[in-house]
């Protein structure tokens, strides 16, 4: 039986969509037995809506506050003056790229930047705001016993305050612009693979200076939670490199990333490696996984992944699943369980079937399977918990639009 059981739901799916309805949530999970709520990254989303292509690695997505009350904001001086510059240009001159910003702009010229300085003070002030009342969430779920899974995207935007600020570190062209950028090759999910636009890393800039973007990235992570999940943890590891021109992820290639160095480095500003779950998901080499456990992290199990034609060697079928995995009925990036099971060939529910009996509430079964293997901790989507429909699903992978729209209704929980 896993010790530990967790709803995954992003804040936005929340009535009001926002960290002000938070404390009634936790009031939600106490009561029912629950002790983690994971939820998708804080920072600000790109302009579908997509909190994995963020303008920034950093910053907290002022759209999820309620209050007004203006906050200081100490100890972030590594990356707040670079966003709140970038996102106070960026309000001059919408739908452009950074790179297509005047020249003075676009390469940090201290005149100009000296400048901009004096009308920044707005941007400060909303992250401060951020701060302070998704901090008074924090503390009040750690209070209720309640722990925060976090996520951190392991690429980040071109269009991002990072990248701006720290050309450097990214592979980059002489103009500024990606030579290449991540995806995946073709795989669950999608047959053509999956091309993301977000940046490579430039490693060797990253190990030149300590890794300290990396380090300062990290601690950003662990003072909003308590867990952090890094999705796509194979990217360090290698990623899947694809031309910038291409249509999507099928033609690329793998190019090594640092291994052993980076994990190393996130472990120690974490303090603990059971504050990291690694996002392990796809077609995985057993390298990857070798990595992971040397370190030991826990991956990730998802139980829909399970019971295709190879469930016997699977690392999602029930019976596979080890203490080093975290079991998932579902992720955001799936069908809820219902619009799954509504969807797959009869030889597969035979498969679920022959290991839950015959059940009138298959999907309580499947998040009773879930519960009840060898995972220390489980996490269940809320529209699994509610037995909700595909209506319901929160993304589909490699489609723009559309996405992460989600929301219950507060009658919805009795």
């Amino acid at each position: 039986m896993s010790s530990e059981i967790g709803v995954l739901c992003h804040i936005t799916s929340l009535p009001n969509g926002k960290i002000s309805d938070g404390a009634k949530f936790v009031d939600f999970l106490t009561e029912n037995n629950y002790s983690k709520w994971q939820f998708l990254p804080l920072t600000p989303p790109d302009k579908h809506g997509s909190p994995y292509a963020s303008p920034s690695a950093f910053a907290g997505h002022f759209g999820l506050c309620t209050q007004t009350n203006s906050r200081q904001l100490t100890g972030e001086g590594y990356w707040l003056d670079d966003w709140a510059l970038f996102a106070t240009i960026s309000a001059e001159f919408p739908d452009k790229d950074w790179t297509q910003w005047p020249k003075p702009l676009r390469d940090r010229d201290p005149v100009e930047m000296a400048k901009w300085r004096d009308r920044i003070g707005e941007e400060v002030a909303k992250q401060g705001i951020f701060q302070h009342e998704w901090l008074a969430l924090k503390n009040y779920a750690n209070q209720s016993n309640i722990e925060l899974v976090g996520d951190l995207p392991i690429f980040i935007s071109h269009h991002s305050a990072d990248v701006w600020a720290h050309r450097e570190l990214f592979q980059l062209d002489d103009h500024g612009l990606p030579i290449v950028v991540a995806g995946v090759p073709p795989d669950y999910f999608s047959e053509t693979g999956q091309k993301w636009n977000t940046v490579l890393y430039n490693w060797a800039e990253h190990e030149k200076s300590n890794w300290m973007w990396w380090r300062m990235r990290m601690a950003r992570m662990l003072k909003l939670y308590d867990i952090v999940r890094i999705d796509h943890f194979r990217g360090f590891h290698s990623a899947w490199a694809v031309p910038r021109e291409a249509e999507n992820g099928i033609i690329g290639q793998w190019q090594e990333a640092p291994k052993e160095k980076i994990i190393e480095q996130l472990i120690e500003v974490a303090g603990d490696e059971s504050r990291i779950i690694a996002e392990d998901l796809g077609i995985i080499p057993q390298e990857v996984i070798d990595l992971r456990l040397k370190f030991n992290l826990k991956g990730m199990a998802v139980l829909q992944f399970g019971f295709d034609d190879d469930y016997t060697t699977s690392p999602h079928h029930p019976s596979n699943i080890s203490s080093m995995q975290v079991t998932y009925t579902g992720t955001h990036d799936n069908d809820t369980t219902l619009g799954w099971w509504n969807s797959i060939k009869d030889t597969s529910k035979r498969r679920v079937m022959d290991l839950v009996g015959d059940s009138d509430d298959i999907i309580g079964s499947m998040i009773d399977l879930a519960t009840k293997g060898n995972s220390q901790l489980c996490i269940i989507p809320l529209q699994d918990i509610l037995r909700l429909d595909s209506a319901a699903r929160m993304n589909i992978p490699g489609v723009e639009q559309g996405n992460w729209r989600w929301r219950f209704s507060w009658p919805e929980l009795n």
